[in-house]
């Protein structure tokens, strides 16, 4: 499945209506593709562009400057080692070392079983617990070969199910928001506004 369909065909036509130009859906819409599928799909780049108003190029020009949109398959957990220059000092790049020994795989590769995927990834602003990894955008650390090999045990367990959802999944709360107000009553409001503020400005000239 790639386009929106029944359940969340309804929730990306209301993340839509939460702004007044549905083109600034698109990010929140290609979270939503990559929630269903593990990443975003061809069709649903179309989808989203059919919704929005855009192009299929126009919503793959705006979600390809964005490092967490993925636009292949990855592994149920994407783990990303932070090398950047406090992770670095404290251990970053011996990390990732243990970290592609413990999965067999190297960076930017999946594991065979299709589970984890792993990453160098640039500072991930978890500094004062460096070395830090991230895994599915959930922050851990400092974390050093020991730690991170129970990590991995923990994630094939089970047993941080309930702290680390399977990629794609952003939040787990949804957001929602009340119908958003006309154009034409914020265009009304602000010639309104205008007008008093020159009627207070002649007021003083008198």
């Amino acid at each position: 499945m790639a386009r929106f369909e029944g359940e969340m065909l309804g929730r990306a036509e209301r993340l839509a209506s939460l702004y007044p130009d549905p083109r600034s859906a698109i990010i929140p819409l290609c979270h939503l593709a990559q929630e269903q599928d593990g990443y975003v799909t061809e069709e649903a780049i179309a989808h989203i562009g059919e919704l929005v108003g855009a192009t299929g190029a126009e919503v793959q020009g705006t979600a390809s400057f964005y490092d967490m949109l993925k636009f292949e398959p990855v592994g149920k957990y994407v783990i990303g080692v932070c090398t950047n220059i406090s992770c670095m000092l404290r251990g970053g790049y011996e990390l990732l070392d243990a970290a592609s020994n413990t999965l067999g795989v190297p960076p930017g590769e999946t594991t065979a079983d299709g589970i984890f995927t792993l990453e160098e990834v640039e500072c991930v602003a978890h500094c004062d617990k460096a070395p830090a990894v991230q895994i599915n955008y959930r922050y851990f650390g400092p974390v050093d070969s020991d730690a991170f090999a129970e990590l991995v045990g923990q994630l094939k367990s089970g047993e941080l199910d309930e702290q680390v959802p399977e990629h794609g999944t952003l939040i787990r709360v949804l957001r929602d928001a009340p119908p958003p107000i006309p154009l034409e009553e914020i265009d009304a409001e602000r010639a309104r506004q205008d007008a008093e503020r020159e009627a207070r400005a002649a007021s003083r000239e008198v």
